[in-house]
């Protein structure tokens, strides 16, 4: 089967990992239809690690994850697309493993389980959580659609959805300035069911090592909880300051 997946990566001052994520798309098999990196302003050298590595790039005037990632989305030219954190790696089945997924009809998105790793630790209780809360989530606030098949999938987990199905619920919403990936999720379930792949990605523990376990812990299921009963996104961000 030949691939139809556009992975798309929103960058902002990811010059510290960007350069590793990109190599690990390198060897891929079979390998993805292209890799679009959307910059957002970065200061440091992440535009030219990814104009060196060969991908597509793309210089956003504004940026923010939900404006970029739309970007990247109107210019790639998959059936299928991928969106990847930059500090995120991935399997080398990785395309295989979404083209699979969504060979099922009845499926209209699909992510992965992340662990969250760095150089000293895997973080396996962090990450339990956030597996877990891909379920509980929805069936906590959300129960009408979680019988449906809503599963609430964030960025780490690297979410790929049909490209068809993103535009006909609007893409991301760009006044979000977090939980993006969980209102398109609301979005999409009114289509199909959202799937959680059983494979891991490992993304960085980056955010959890400036904040601690126990912070981390608490901001996630806080933010989470806020969330599930409506407080706007716009609120929620600042408890979720940028790490970089």
């Amino acid at each position: 089967m030949s691939s139809s997946v556009s992975i798309i990566i929103p960058t902002l001052n990811e010059a510290s990992c960007l350069e590793r994520t990109l190599r690990h798309l390198n060897v891929l098999t079979p390998p993805a239809l292209e890799v679009i990196v959307v910059d957002g302003g970065s200061e440091d050298e992440t535009v030219a690690i990814a104009s060196s590595a060969g991908v597509q790039v793309i210089l956003s005037q504004d940026a923010g994850r939900s404006i970029q990632m739309n970007q990247g989305a109107q210019q790639a030219k998959g059936e299928i697309l991928c969106f990847l954190h930059a500090d995120t790696l991935v399997p080398d089945d990785l395309i295989s493993l979404i083209q699979q997924t969504l060979t099922d009809p009845t499926v209209v998105c699909g992510g992965f389980i992340s662990l969250m790793a760095g150089s000293r630790t895997t973080r396996w209780g962090i990450s339990l959580h956030n597996y877990l809360k891909t379920y509980y989530a929805p069936l906590l606030f959300r129960p009408h659609l979680f019988s449906r098949g809503l599963r609430l999938l964030f960025g780490d987990q690297v979410m790929f959805v049909r490209r068809l199905d993103f535009w006909e619920c609007g893409g991301f919403d760009p006044t979000l300035p977090i939980m993006e990936e969980a209102d398109l999720c609301l979005k999409l379930v009114r289509r199909g069911r959202i799937r959680l792949v059983n494979r891991v990605v490992q993304s960085s523990d980056r955010r959890v090592a400036g904040w601690g376990s126990l912070k981390a812990t608490a901001i996630y299921v806080y933010v989470g909880v806020l969330w599930g009963l409506g407080m706007p996104a716009s609120y929620l961000k600042k408890f979720y300051a940028d790490i970089r």
